[in-house]
């Protein structure tokens, strides 16, 4: 996986996002593809913080439909959701807040740990050095919208978007 290494320092990548020296394209790879698998890990993670958010507003809601149930004339009916629904376990001894505790605690923490050492072991802790050679070689050289990072384009701060095109861009 080459990068522009005849580009200017300025259109290159930051040097947190440069490969250092000896790490190999399968290293490069097999860190891009932890960081996929870490990166799904945390979108599983938001589904199950939206898991308890929903279960805990949907046991909130249950008040609601208590009351409504009693003023409806159908205590019996209250009764059986207040005794058998409102504040049951999600799964046995388990509120979602436990759930999602014992997730962090024994899965998502110690991935990210691991993925944390490994890149700081085999890549001086240099994260995405995968997505970053990718955007190297898709870029376009010279194009304001391809910059390497914000601010890389010559005497701007902004990548290259300081103000409307100039008399040379219309041509």
């Amino acid at each position: 996986m080459s990068t522009h290494h005849d580009r200017p320092d300025h259109d290159r990548p930051d040097s947190a996002h440069r490969r250092p020296p000896g790490v190999s394209d399968t290293v490069v790879e097999a860190l891009g593809a932890l960081s996929k698998a870490l990166e799904t890990t945390e979108r599983a993670r938001g589904h199950l913080y939206a898991f308890h958010q929903l279960t805990g507003g949907a046991d909130l809601e249950l008040d609601r439909a208590v009351e409504l149930l009693r003023e409806a004339g159908h205590p019996e009916w209250a009764e059986r959701v207040s005794r058998e629904i409102l504040g049951r376990n999600v799964l046995p001894g388990r509120w979602t807040f436990q759930i999602v505790e014992e997730y962090d605690a024994g899965y998502y923490e110690p991935f990210k740990e691991t993925e944390r050492r490994i890149r700081r072991e085999l890549a001086a802790g240099r994260d995405h050095l995968y997505e970053a050679e990718l955007k190297e070689r898709r870029r376009t050289a010279g194009h304001p919208d391809h910059t390497a990072r914000p601010g890389s384009a010559p005497g701007t701060g902004d990548g290259g978007r300081a103000g409307g095109p100039t008399d040379a861009d219309l041509g």
